[in-house]
């Protein structure tokens, strides 16, 4: 059984087998998550990027490199819809999240931390992008055991707390 969890941190700091980047398209590096995974992990990540993903990566769909100098053995990137530039399809964002575990599975990773993929910069609705992330997450056969889903503020922890605690009432019945 799958445990899912939440902190407030840093994800290139976490501890885990790997880290799940919010990228872009071109997976040549970017801002936010991706900018600080890159930053973090130096070089070879892009490298492994250019050498993986020649042609870049399609949203919703993930794929793994190298994690570099980062704590964690591989990074996961996958691509999210762009809300502010007119990428509002539900499902391509919880084709992310779906395709995180496949990977992770592929890998034989077993714990992961995952970033609230499209709820930055993209500008996917907080509230939308936690509810896909804990409902995917919760719901997708994964031979994972734990993922950490890894909040950059306090109000974004207590939101994904909130959503976890209704997803676990939701399990036990509790309508």
């Amino acid at each position: 059984m799958t445990t899912i969890r939440a902190v407030r941190g840093d994800i290139t700091e976490q501890r885990v087998d790997a880290v799940v980047n919010a990228a872009n398209r071109a997976m040549r590096g970017g801002g936010g998550v991706d900018g600080a995974i890159h930053g973090v992990g130096g070089p070879e990540i892009l490298a492994d990027c250019r050498r993986r993903f020649p042609n870049g990566l399609a949203t919703g769909d993930a794929g793994w490199t190298t994690a570099g100098n980062l704590p964690a053995r591989w990074v996961i990137h996958t691509v999210g819809p762009n809300w502010n530039r007119g990428e509002r399809d539900r499902e391509l964002l919880v084709s992310c999240y779906r395709r995180v575990l496949e990977t992770a599975d592929e890998l034989g990773a077993t714990t992961i931390a995952v970033p609230l993929i499209g709820a930055g910069s993209f500008g996917w609705p907080v509230d939308d992008a936690v509810r896909v992330a804990v409902e995917t997450l919760a719901t997708t056969p994964s031979r994972v055991e734990v993922i950490t889903v890894v909040a950059f503020s306090e109000e974004l922890l207590r939101e994904v707390e909130r959503q976890l605690t209704l997803s676990r009432r939701d399990d036990q019945g509790h309508r």
